[in-house]
């Protein structure tokens, strides 16, 4: 047994995609394993191949349009299977000689762990872990997160990585270091107490735009095309207080001003959970932004869960809708129609209104009907509220991807990069123009 704690590294790797942009996306996992390690005395790395401000990159505003901004894109080769498609397709994230020279620079750690996100991004993982190869031939290199969760088999049979690792690691991590470097150590927080957990580890980066935050950690609806359940079993809280406490750190000492929820389900049991952290923040006096780019469902829309997340500073909200069409709504049961225009009501009168309240609406389903689509848009936007067009993925492991092999045009059980949302995999023969037509009426 080895008696000083090895040196770990954690990359975020490319995407290789039609399209990406930075809308609030971190490698939350990634960078929580990277906090709990560190204040375990693991000395840790991180290398971010999705870095908007690289040392060598063009200067970038960290502050633009409350953190978010375009990565640098690369144009490359279509996947085999996708030529046919009408759009370019590019890496996204730093030039991979940026990469290769920060690896050459830093100290050789004795283990790699790589994250990974979208199924249909896994060519950047398999591009990531081909450097890291090349770099450290002898260091173990993991693999976790989504893609490795939902689609094991063929990270393995992919990606290059010693092991794949499905699941929340953080519940395993000190284990899964004793197996591949022979350092034993026992976690100086508790793993099953989430107030408990060390922050993650933003301050790693090169630069903070915005801060991820996570109250909760599951949720409680089952809709058929979400994997929320797969990923994560158990609904876990944290106190609010525990969140005060992160949200403050993180404005006094780094002066962070917007935050965003990465909650499956934020409002849920809201007078327990949700209200008393914004009454929180209310009284804190600080100024604070945040932003739900997850969603909220509507059923837990009231007069004063708008009003407090008004004055708390929400600034950019957004409601899980995905359909009105009541007759055929078989793939979740979150609301009814009449608490949809409840909800709607409720975000007027607090003040939501233009771009901060839209409406994920989900565009692509098996056997959809466009003029349903077409329905939703306008009574959305009768209603005050922005229509947003959220395409759908089909994700293995669902209810609803059953029917999504079947209606699909791609073999979607060969291989995940015929799940790209790009595509809409589960249109027989996609009209582009109705798409474009879609996007007028939601933008109009």
């Amino acid at each position: 047994m080895r008696s000083a704690p090895p040196h770990i590294l954690l990359v975020n790797p490319w995407i290789y995609d039609f399209a990406a942009y930075d809308v609030w996306a971190k490698p939350y996992g990634l960078l929580l394993l990277a906090g709990m390690l560190r204040y375990n005395g693991f000395p840790v790395s991180y290398m971010d191949c999705l870095d908007r401000f690289h040392p060598r990159a063009k200067p970038a505003d960290p502050a633009a349009r409350n953190g978010r901004g375009p990565y640098l894109k690369t144009r490359i080769s279509k996947p085999d299977g996708l030529e046919d498609v009408a759009r370019n397709y590019s890496r996204y994230g730093i030039c991979p000689e940026w990469f290769r020279e920060d690896l050459f620079h830093m100290p050789r750690p004795e283990l790699i762990l790589v994250t990974s996100l979208m199924t249909y991004w896994y060519p950047g993982v398999t591009a990531a872990v081909r450097e890291l190869r090349t770099a450290f031939p002898d260091v173990p290199i993991i693999l976790g997160g989504i893609y490795a969760t939902l689609c094991p088999d063929h990270a393995r049979q992919t990606t290059g990585a010693d092991a794949v690792i499905t699941g929340n690691a953080y519940e395993r991590i000190f284990s899964i270091i004793e197996e591949f470097t022979g350092y034993a150590s026992e976690p100086r927080f508790d793993p099953a107490e989430p107030d408990a957990w060390p922050w993650p580890a933003f301050d790693l980066q090169s630069r903070i735009g915005y801060v991820p935050l996570l109250t909760s950690l599951g949720c409680p609806y089952s809709c058929a095309y979400c994997a929320s359940n797969r990923l994560q079993p158990l609904r876990i809280l944290r106190s609010p207080e525990s969140v005060f406490r992160e949200v403050r750190h993180w404005q006094k000492n780094f002066g962070v001003t917007n935050f965003v929820f990465y909650d499956d389900a934020l409002l849920v049991n809201a007078r327990s959970h949700a209200m008393p952290l914004f009454e929180q923040l209310i009284e804190s006096g600080m100024t604070f932004q945040f932003h739900t780019p997850n969603a909220v469902h509507i059923r837990e829309i009231t007069k004063e869960t708008t009003s407090l997340m008004a004055q708390a500073g929400v600034v950019t909200l957004r409601l899980g809708l995905e359909s009105l069409d009541f007759k055929n709504r078989h793939m979740d049961q979150k609301f009814k129609r009449e608490e949809f225009f409840r909800a709607a009501a409720c975000l007027r009168e607090a003040g939501f209104k233009g771009d901060r309240m839209g409406a994920y609406l989900l565009v692509g389903l098996p056997g959809q009907d466009m003029a349903a689509v077409e329905a939703d848009i306008r009574m959305v936007k009768q209603n005050g509220i922005k229509p947003i067009l959220a395409y759908y993925s089909p994700i293995p492991h669902t209810a609803m991807w059953p029917a999504a092999v079947r209606a699909s045009r791609y073999n979607l059980e060969a291989d995940p990069i015929y799940t790209n949302n790009a595509v809409f995999p589960c249109q027989p023969a996609f009209n582009w123009k109705q798409l474009s037509r879609l996007k007028q009426m939601a933008a109009e």
